[in-house]
């Protein structure tokens, strides 16, 4: 990547070979350039929220900023980048989205994510470090940013502009008003589950921010929950849990269960943790921010509950659908099983007849379908 501190080794994380996307885009590089044209100065704290690979705290080292994420591949992805580059350890402060924000902030940078709420959670935690001489630039590419994103920043921290756009990208330029009377924040969010889905009818779900359906139950996950398999025992992880309803819909089940909830999304273990100490479920639970299954002991498993995400960011892909699918072959024991929900015009059957020998057709619909491979 090309910027006016240098030009910085970026990769993702984890690295692989066949994957042609780059770890930044136009929307880092216009607002590394606005710092530099527009002379801001890089000095007191620096903060990056949303960061998605490192690029901008890596550039920007050598004012020793903060980076705040949701993200545990993206954390991962910049300490790989800083040390690439030859940034020592420490230079950086990493910090993810359940972390307490610094007590003052004087130049807040904002890669605008995805999901709307999260940005809204995120301004208004970071809204009281924010005082009227903080410099405010978010960045995003153009079909990222749209009024209700302007009238968040509007909202929340004070009189808000758009640049013109460059290579597709825009920035958003924004003057703190510390007089402004901020909303309440309303994350984390809970609302009570329907009826007729099994053990989880009726109970209580808790989203932090950012966490996919935040305010519902998506159909996908009521098809699931609708066949998830018998209760077994053993040793269960909710693979990609979200919320967790799915893991915890097993645990009711079964308190025999001891069932792992694993996500690389900070706000999606929060998330699930709540979920689950709000129902005061029986047995045994952990709960684990990390890159799908690593760090599972091979063959220590029972059953494994997926419904991979086919996106990441803007880009649609069955990467890590893949790399999921592989950690669940590894670490399911002999005869243990693994279940996946998800759309029907994906294919995952063939990725699990290529990984497993098999798949088995549990349940279908006209949008989604329940699959079954079994360990061998």
């Amino acid at each position: 990547m090309t910027t006016p501190w240098g030009e910085p080794a970026l990769a993702r994380f984890p690295e692989d070979p066949r994957d042609r996307l780059r770890a930044w885009d136009a929307s880092d590089e216009y607002l590394l350039r606005h710092l530099a044209d527009r002379q801001v100065p890089l000095s007191g704290t620096v903060v990056a929220v949303g960061d998605r690979w490192g690029a901008l705290v890596t550039a920007l080292a050598a004012y020793r900023p903060t980076q705040i994420t949701d993200s545990w591949l993206g954390q991962e992805a910049t300490r790989a980048n800083l040390a690439r580059n030859g940034v020592e350890p420490g230079t950086v402060r990493l910090l993810t989205t359940q972390d307490p924000p610094p007590g003052r902030i004087d130049v807040l940078l904002v890669r605008v994510p995805k999901s709307l709420a999260l940005l809204e959670d995120q301004l208004l935690r970071l809204a009281p470090a924010v005082h009227e001489g903080t410099v405010v630039v978010g960045t995003g590419m153009v079909k990222e940013i749209h009024t209700s994103t302007l009238g968040l920043f509007e909202r929340i921290l004070g009189p808000t502009r758009t640049s013109l756009a460059e290579r597709k990208a825009r920035l958003i330029l924004c003057t703190p008003d510390p007089a402004l009377r901020r909303p309440a924040n309303p994350w984390p969010y809970r609302y009570t589950l329907p009826d007729g889905i099994g053990p989880v009818s009726g109970r209580t779900v808790v989203n932090h921010a950012g966490v996919f359906c935040a305010d519902r139950l998506d159909i996908g996950t009521r098809f699931f929950l609708g066949h998830l398999p018998a209760p077994g025992g053993g040793r269960v992880v909710d693979l990609g849990c979200g919320n967790g309803v799915v893991g915890t819909a097993t645990a009711l089940a079964d308190p025999r269960a001891e069932v792992l909830f694993v996500d690389e999304s900070f706000q999606a273990v929060a998330s699930a943790e709540a979920t689950y100490r709000e129902n005061d479920v029986p047995g045994h639970a952990e709960f684990r921010v990390g890159d799908g299954l690593t760090g599972v002991p091979d063959g220590s498993v029972d059953l494994v509950l997926n419904n991979p995400p086919f996106h990441s960011h803007q880009a649609t892909t069955d990467a890590t659908a893949r790399r999921m699918f592989a950690g669940a072959r590894r670490t399911l024991r002999p005869g243990g099983e693994l279940w996946v929900i998800g759309n029907r015009h994906l294919g995952y059957h063939v990725t699990l007849r290529r990984l497993f020998g098999n798949s088995e057709v549990v349940a279908s619909d006209p949008k989604f379908v329940v699959l079954r491979a079994v360990r061998r």
